[in-house]
C-alpha cells in the first residue's frame, strides 16, 4: 500500500462542479492512453502504444506529495493552519518528444521508435487573504528540474504525427478543459480543503507549438510562432516584434482554411491563413520565440565576422 500511495488513482477527491465527461470514481490508476480502459500495471498488453494517468488524479496525487510544504507554507506566513481556501494551484504544462527510444539488440514488439511525454510541474500555490490581495504559500526554487516535473502520459508516437497525438491528447486536454471550471475538494493536514488550477502550457518546443497550434512545420515561409512575420519581413524589421498569434485566433484560422469562404486560390488562402494548416488542440502560451532572436542575432554575429575576416 504503502507503493500504491505514491502512484495517482489512490486518494479519495471530489470535484465541484464534477467534472464534465469524466468518471466520478477517484479509484484510477493506469489507464490505456488510447482505449481509456483502467488495468493494473502487470496485465499490460505488450502492444498499448501509451500508458496515462487520469489528468485529475495526477494533480491530486501531486498535491498529496507537497501536504508537508503546504501546510508549512501556511505556518510561515502566519496563517491559519485550518485554513479551507480557495488554494490557487499554477500549473506549468510541458510535452516534448524523447528522441529514439528503440530496442537496439533483441526483438521487442514492433512499436514506432520515437517516444512522446507529456507532464506538469507545480509551479506556485497561493491564497487570499484578508485585503483582497493573494498570499504565496509555495513556490517551486528549482521549476526546471526533472525532479519537481510530473509525468501524465506517455506515448510510443512520432512527435510529429499528428493523428496519433490529437487521438491520444484529446482526452487530456479535454479533462484539463473541463477541471478550469470547477474546484478540486481534497483533505490536506485532515482538513477538506478547495483548489483552483490555472494551466500555463509554456513547456513546448518549437516543433511542438507548430504541431499542437496547426501550423506549417518549422521550414515554413511563416517563420513565427507568436506573429505573422513572413521569412523576408523577419530579416527586414530586426526591432519590432509584437506578439499578435493566439490560440483562439489558430482556430478561427483553421475553420477559414478548411470551408475557404471566400473560394480563393490556395495560395491566397494560405496567405490569409499564415500557415495555420491543421487544427489546433492545445493552447500553448508564447514564451520568446528562439527564431526572432536568431534573425536578430544574425545581423549583429555577421557584422562581427566581417570585422574579423577584415582584420
Amino acid at each position: 500500500n504503502a507503493e500504491k500511495a505514491l502512484l495517482p488513482g489512490y486518494h479519495p477527491f471530489q470535484w465541484t462542479p464534477p467534472l464534465k465527461n469524466v468518471s466520478t470514481s477517484t479509484d484510477v490508476g493506469i489507464i490505456d492512453g488510447l482505449s481509456g480502459l483502467n488495468r493494473s500495471v502487470d496485465e499490460y498488453p505488450v502492444d498499448a502504444i501509451s500508458k496515462r494517468f487520469r489528468y485529475d488524479a495526477a494533480l491530486v496525487s501531486a498535491l498529496k506529495d507537497m501536504e508537508e510544504d503546504i501546510l508549512d507554507g501556511l505556518k510561515s506566513n502566519d496563517l491559519e493552519e485550518y485554513l479551507s481556501g480557495p488554494f490557487t494551484v499554477v500549473i506549468k504544462e510541458s510535452c516534448d518528444g524523447m528522441g529514439d527510444v528503440s530496442e537496439k539488440h533483441g526483438c521487442g514488439p514492433a512499436v514506432p521508435e520515437k517516444a512522446v511525454r507529456f507532464s506538469f510541474t507545480i509551479m506556485n500555490i497561493s491564497v487570499p487573504n484578508s485585503n483582497n490581495g493573494s498570499v504565496r504559500i509555495f513556490e517551486e526554487a528549482k521549476p526546471n528540474s526533472e525532479l519537481c516535473c510530473k509525468p501524465v502520459c506517455l506515448m510510443l508516437a512520432d512527435e510529429s504525427d499528428h493523428e496519433t497525438l490529437t487521438a491520444i491528447l484529446g482526452p487530456l486536454i479535454a479533462e484539463r478543459e473541463s477541471m478550469k471550471s470547477s474546484d478540486l475538494l481534497l483533505e490536506i493536514g485532515g482538513i477538506l480543503r478547495s483548489f483552483k488550477f490555472i494551466f500555463r502550457g509554456t513547456g513546448y518546443d518549437e516543433k511542438l507549438v507548430r504541431e499542437v497550434e496547426g501550423l506549417e512545420a518549422s521550414g515554413s515561409v511563416y517563420i513565427c510562432t507568436l506573429c505573422d512575420s513572413t521569412r523576408l519581413e523577419a530579416s527586414q524589421n530586426l526591432v519590432f516584434h509584437s506578439i499578435t498569434r493566439s490560440h483562439s485566433e489558430n482556430l478561427q484560422r483553421y475553420e477559414t482554411w478548411r470551408s475557404n469562404p471566400y473560394h480563393e486560390s490556395v495560395d491566397e488562402l494560405r496567405d490569409r491563413v499564415k500557415g495555420v494548416s491543421a487544427k489546433p488542440f492545445i493552447e500553448t502560451l508564447p514564451s520568446i520565440d528562439a527564431l526572432h532572436c536568431d534573425i536578430g542575432n544574425a545581423a549583429e554575429f555577421y557584422r562581427i565576422f566581417q570585422l574579423e575576416i577584415g582584420r
